[in-house]
């Protein structure tokens, strides 16, 4: 029987969107730390590292590095191998223009220690569900 939980958070870019969680409690660098052609993330010793972010409803708790960053995630998009949403504890203004450039459901304010990697995500403008499998 699949574990059903309803959160909500802010919406920093609406929309809807369903897929995997690949969660890490460590923040994330978009540029340097994913490799923009491929989607899998390269920065040594992360616990997501050799992991690819595409289709996936990507959970950390906030971005870090430069604002090329928010290039990255365009790129990523473009390259079709993007998240298909964001959640953040906090999202900072490098994640939050990428996400509205790429057209990425993105939403932060929340907890994320309510997710797992492997729980199946759906995401509607703020309300997010999430099904333990």
């Amino acid at each position: 029987m699949n574990a059903i939980l309803e959160l909500r958070g802010r919406v920093i870019k609406g929309g809807r969107a369903e897929g995997e969680a690949l969660v890490s409690s460590q923040p994330i660098s978009f540029y340097g730390g994913i490799d923009p052609d491929t989607g899998i993330v390269r920065e040594k010793g992360h616990e997501l590292e050799g992991k690819s972010v595409a289709g996936k409803v990507l959970i950390f708790p906030h971005g870090k590095g430069s604002t090329v960053g928010s290039y990255i995630i365009y790129r990523l998009k473009k390259k079709g191998v993007a998240p298909s949403a964001i959640i953040n504890q906090r999202c900072e203004p490098i994640v939050a223009v990428g996400a509205i450039i790429s057209d990425i459901p993105t939403i932060d304010c929340v907890d994320i220690s309510n997710f797992k990697s492997g729980d199946w995500i759906k995401i509607e403008d703020g309300k997010i569900i999430v099904e333990r499998r």
